[in-house]
């Protein structure tokens, strides 16, 4: 077999085993999470939780249910991404199981890595769902919500700062902190955006009600069959 024939058949095999993985290893924080931490070395899924929690990834990963760590290691065990590399003694309980990454699983992390950076996914978050049925409130209770909401995010952010000072105090490099600075970068940007409009309703420069809003929807419903009457006569006429 000659060079091009090898490099061809090389790419051939490793796209179709990314293909696969993709279709196979399902993609998710937690699992990201799980295999990173293996890439470093092989651990037991407590060891895992510790992690998450010592380096501030419950920050960005959602693992408020003990289950969701474990769930997602069978999952992946289950897809080859990871394997059991033995057992570990835990006195008095049972042994912990030590998990070591594959080689799919090495290729899913950075595949994953890299898409989940380079490509901007839809995230369905609760907040703009939320906004966009805003209309069912009052101007005056949505104001007073969004300042609640901005009370939180507040004191979100000063913890945040607490921990990015710390880290900075401890001569961390930026790298490690750059999940913490993201946040607070995208918090600060939400608050300023509410501020504005909670600005705008007190000043009545942002205002509604329902009757309006169904004055406002009848009006183009009429509009919507206008146009949808005219287009069918034309093409009655065409015909």
């Amino acid at each position: 077999m000659n060079r091009a024939a090898f490099d061809f058949l090389t790419r051939h095999i490793i796209n179709s085993n990314i293909m696969t993985m993709k279709n196979t290893i399902k993609k998710s924080p937690v699992a990201l999470a799980i295999l990173c931490f293996l890439i470093e070395e092989p651990m037991h899924p407590y060891r895992m939780q510790q992690l998450i929690k010592e380096r501030g990834k419950d920050e960005v990963i959602n693992v408020r249910h003990r289950t969701s760590i474990y769930q997602t290691i069978d999952r992946l065990h289950r897809d080859k991404a990871i394997a059991i590399q033995g057992k570990k003694k835990n006195e008095g309980r049972p042994d912990f199981i030590v998990y070591e990454i594959t080689e799919l699983g090495r290729n899913a992390a950075y595949s994953w890595i890299r898409e989940m950076i380079s490509t901007p996914a839809q995230e369905f978050l609760e907040f703009p769902a939320a906004v966009s049925f805003l209309a069912l409130l009052t101007p005056e209770d949505a104001s007073l919500l969004f300042k609640q909401r901005v009370s939180a995010l507040e004191n979100t952010l000063a913890r945040l700062e607490d921990q990015f000072q710390q880290g900075a105090s401890m001569g961390l490099p930026r790298l490690v902190l750059l999940e913490a600075e993201y946040q607070r970068a995208v918090l600060a940007a939400e608050v300023e955006w509410i501020h504005s409009v909670i600005a705008d309703i007190q000043a009545k420069k942002l205002t509604w009600s329902m009757e309006e809003l169904r004055e406002i929807a009848e009006h183009l419903d009429n509009r919507l069959d206008g146009k949808q009457t005219s287009y069918t006569k034309g093409r009655n006429i065409d015909e």
